[in-house]
């Protein structure tokens, strides 16, 4: 069995990824960066260095050899659609178009075109696993995370559609992981409350020990994502597990 998995050089696509790999998959990590302590702990990795913001560069990997050789492998295949962005971070109107795009590019068209390439590939007597990570902001409203929130929930919408084709052999689930202890949560204690009012409630969080580690939340997804019931309903949240 093969993975993929996108944004895998920190974070929680880190913790997935080394959670893979210890159960024995070969895995492709997709990222604007390098791992190189993965690359060295495990023989079974590799990586290839793609900006997902820039569409004519997902399209080129897509058609490369080595996503090839794991999109369209004769064997299962998992993607992993984690990477994302939180920025651009503000109310409507304030906000920059190139940042809006980007957004749109990373947390959505990338995972999009990622999944199109490996369900295209997919014989129907192999299987296709796609695991979207979603967020509490897909399903939950806060003022000025309009890009963030919309972006997400296009994922889980995705999911449901393509669970909605009815193909037994692509088992696809849109999952938010919880309140996770990363860079990004970093990034959200040091917006200026007029950019995200809902500021305090992430610092208070951090505060009381209720963030939660990667490696605890990708322990939980990966045991749902090998599951027989995975993708018997195409959104979850892995607080529910």
């Amino acid at each position: 069995m093969k993975a993929i998995v996108t944004g895998h050089s920190r974070g929680l696509g880190e913790a997935l990824a080394i959670g893979l790999l210890e159960r024995g998959l070969e895995v492709l990590g997709v990222s604007r960066h390098s791992h190189a302590e993965m690359a060295a702990r495990f023989p079974r990795f590799s990586e290839s260095r793609v900006d997902l913001a820039d569409v004519a560069a997902v399209c080129r990997f897509i058609e490369s050899p080595v996503f090839q050789a794991f999109g369209n492998a004769r064997e299962p295949v998992i993607l992993i659609n984690n990477a994302a962005m939180l920025q651009p971070v503000g109310r409507s109107g304030s906000l920059a178009a190139a940042e809006i795009q980007q957004a749109v590019n990373v947390n959505v068209l990338g995972p999009l075109l990622l999944t199109n390439a490996v369900v295209q590939c997919a014989d129907p007597d192999l299987s296709r696993r796609i695991l979207h990570i979603s967020s509490g902001a897909a399903r939950t409203a806060y003022s000025g995370w309009s890009i963030y929130g919309a972006t997400k929930a296009a994922l889980d919408h995705h999911a449901r559609c393509v669970s909605e084709e009815g193909r037994a052999h692509v088992r696809i689930c849109s999952v938010a992981p919880g309140v996770l202890d990363t860079r990004m949560q970093a990034d959200v204690r040091q917006l200026e409350t007029g950019q995200f009012p809902a500021r305090e409630r992430f610092i208070s969080l951090k505060d009381s020990g209720q963030l939660v580690p990667p490696a605890e939340a990708a322990a939980k997804l990966l045991a749902f994502l090998f599951a027989p019931a995975f993708g018997d309903t195409p959104t979850a949240d892995v607080r529910t597990f």
